[in-house]
């Protein structure tokens, strides 16, 4: 029987979102960097020294995509808690898109978990895809194995052996030998730091989890025979680096001389946040990667307040993050989200293995502001003013925004420039994502009433216009001084609001108000075409899962060389709904378009083949669900649509209903255009609710 979970899961887990994140973002500007040139151009790190060097502080990056991306596996096998490296391997299939998401893109034989995606999509299984003895040493026991693991850890609390389970399988999809010792070492360290404060019983535990000859376990003791005789961190660093550094070791980026660096600062850090983190990223190497999961542990280990009050360096690590977050996948759904929103994805997966009910705060608010700290992003957008999370009675938490004078307080719902979306294109990681909010549904905003309430504000969205300019559309202002009584605002967005890329609240003269919960609801009545203007972030709001998606010609022309590829759009808040389009078919092996698309291989779709048609699953493997003979001629314009209604789903071309089937498998999820093994061209698509 699994251990009960602690009561403060859920904020234990916040932490450690947060831990990695910020341990990530700090880690990432100086990334490779050595000891010696990190002391030489930074000296000690302690604090974000992005502005230093020139880069963002919120970027798209592996260790951040991948861990939340990838735990994703557990629910998409229906919380199997003997899940398999082939179940997580699928996973990994239907999120990526090949050369663009999560991974490092390296090519075969350089970059270890792309060497492993190229051995899946060839047809080699996981762990197979993994092995040493397919991809060599060196190959198998790079870092990537640990730097995905937390959420395996932050779903088990308390449970090593379940942490060590899904660790090991996790790891085993790209990685063998000591990569695969070195995840499972640190997953049952961040799994116990939930009910074990002790970072010396915690190593224990996890060296009980790895094979005593194994190179991970010596290092890890002699990393603690050297902190116990020498408490000058530089000195044992250097001892490290003679013994266990980077010359030792083939590849780009091996486990061994990282994995001593975790264990080394952990043991120096003196059981403080900032004082770790200060360790483990001037020590150098694979800084984000090692940052990123210090600060998992550290943040499950001592809580939020860990992280808010480290004693040795009291840095602001919360305000210049505000929990933004990018999980750039195949799936938009988490395109553009935040660390209180995965943390919640994470703690209901961990809530379900232990037989619990999910956590839904505030009538399923999508910012809800339910923990101490949280902002869910928002910032101060324009003008002057403050945002801050504030207790307002006992167990509610609330936003509490101030203006002075004009000024707009959001959060981005949506790629928040195309500046930004243009840096992260020439810097490894696109931003893929879609909008979260769309024409048709309503935003919705809850204010508490509050004897410090003043002013007025307005509820507002903004949108991509003319060349790519922000457009604004606000609600009535609602006065918010004190009445007794809370206040709600609305604000219906109109068929040409799109794509959304903020919301908030606005003030026009200056206010303060509590704001209790933010979101919207609604079904989404929008058409996807070329706009008039000149604009380009209507073409953004697409996750490309083709092999080219050309920017000429029709809107939207896909060209899919080989296989099946995807233009997706949506998220999975989308369930009933209708999608139709207009597909010309010009040389392709099948066509059509898809709905409840949760990745590249889980969704349903609508398609015509030379001389057929076709409802299909597809579910890792796909599925006719019914077909029947068609006659369609290449170059024809076929009006396609496919409708899904609980579990039925019907297809109908040119107006008249040509299939129909019963599956329920899969219940929410975005809608896409399907070309494969040619080229197809469409000029608009509409998603709309279907007509009762």
């Amino acid at each position: 029987m699994a251990p009960s979970l602690p009561e403060d899961y859920l904020e234990r887990v916040y932490a450690g979102v947060l831990g990695k994140t910020i341990g990530v973002y700090l880690g990432r500007p100086f990334e490779g960097w050595t000891y010696e040139l990190i002391q030489s151009r930074l000296g000690d790190i302690v604090n974000y020294v992005h502005d230093q060097l020139d880069v963002p502080l919120i970027v798209t990056d592996d260790d951040i995509s991948g861990t939340f991306t990838f735990i994703r596996a557990l629910a998409d096998s229906g919380h199997d808690r003997n899940i398999t490296s082939r179940q997580i391997g699928e996973s990994w299939m239907n999120y990526l898109v090949e050369n663009r998401t999560i991974l490092w893109w390296g090519g075969l034989g350089n970059s270890t978990e792309h060497t492993a995606y190229l051995r899946m999509k060839s047809g080699i299984p996981a762990p197979r895809s993994g092995s040493m003895e397919l991809n060599g040493q060196v190959v198998a026991e790079q870092i990537g194995a640990q730097i995905f693991i937390d959420g395996w850890a932050m779903v088990s609390p308390g449970d090593a052996e379940q942490a060590a389970h899904f660790a090991r399988e996790a790891a085993r999809v790209s990685h063998d030998g000591e990569a695969v010792n070195g995840a499972v070492a640190l997953a049952v360290m961040e799994a116990m730091a939930f009910v074990e404060p002790d970072i010396n019983k915690l190593l224990d535990l996890a060296c009980a989890h790895i094979p005593t000859d194994a190179l991970i376990r010596r290092l890890i003791d002699d990393v603690r025979d050297w902190h116990a005789g020498e408490s000058d961190w530089r000195a044992t660093r250097k001892l490290l680096a003679g013994s266990y550094g980077y010359d030792k070791y083939g590849g780009n980026c091996h486990m061994i001389p990282n994995h001593g660096l975790i264990v080394h600062s952990l043991l120096h850090g003196q059981d403080d946040f900032s004082e770790t983190m200060k360790i483990i990223n001037t020590s150098g190497w694979d800084t984000d990667c090692n940052s990123g999961n210090v600060g998992a542990l550290m943040g499950i280990k001592n809580g939020l307040n860990g992280i808010d009050a480290s004693g040795s360096n009291s840095v602001d690590w919360r305000g210049p993050v505000a929990d933004r977050i990018y999980i750039p996948t195949a799936d938009p759904t988490w395109g553009v989200t935040d660390c209180l929103a995965a943390a919640a994805d994470i703690a209901n997966a961990g809530r379900v293995l232990a037989g619990q009910e999910a956590w839904v705060p505030k009538d399923g608010a999508q910012f809800h502001f339910s923990l101490p700290g949280a902002v869910q992003g928002f910032q101060v957008m324009s003008g002057e003013g403050d945002v801050k999370n504030v207790a307002v009675d006992e167990g509610v938490r609330a936003l509490r925004l101030t203006t002075d004078g004009e000024a707009r307080i959001g959060t981005p719902v949506f790629t928040p420039s195309k500046e930004m979306a243009k840096y992260f294109e020439g810097h490894g990681y696109a931003l893929f994502a879609s909008p979260r909010i769309f024409p048709g549904q309503t935003l919705q905003a809850q204010l508490l009433s509050s004897a410090d309430n003043r002013g007025s504000v307005s509820l507002y969205a903004a949108w991509y216009g003319e060349n790519d300019q922000p457009t604004y559309l606000y609600s009535d202002a609602v006065d918010v001084s004190d009445n007794g009584q809370g206040q709600s605002l609305a604000l219906k967005l109109p068929a040409h609001a799109h794509p959304v890329f903020e919301v908030g609240l606005a003030s026009a003269d200056g206010a303060q108000v509590h704001l209790d919960r933010l979101g919207w609801d609604g079904d989404v009545d929008v058409i996807f075409s070329r706009p008039p203007h000149k604009g380009t972030m209507w073409r953004r709001a697409w996750v490309d899962g083709v092999d080219n998606y050309f920017r000429f010609g029709e809107a939207f022309r896909l060209i899919q060389n080989s296989g099946r590829g995807l233009l997706i759009q949506g998220t999975r808040e989308w369930r009933d709904y209708r999608v139709e389009a207009d597909v010309t078919p010009h040389l392709i092996e099948a066509a059509g378009v898809a709905a409840r698309v949760q990745g590249m291989r889980r969704y349903y779709a609508l398609l015509v083949r030379p001389g057929r048609v076709q409802l299909v699953k597809m579910c890792n493997v796909e599925t006719v669900l019914c077909d029947a003979a068609f006659e369609w001629q290449l170059g024809e314009t076929l009006q396609m649509e496919i409708v899904v209604v609980g579990d039925q789903i019907k297809g109908s071309i040119n107006g008249r209903e040509v299939l129909i089937a019963i599956d329920g498998t899969l219940d929410c999820g975005s809608m896409a255009l399907v070309c494969e093994g040619g080229r197809t061209a469409t000029q608009a698509v509409r998603v709309a609710a279907v007509a009762s």
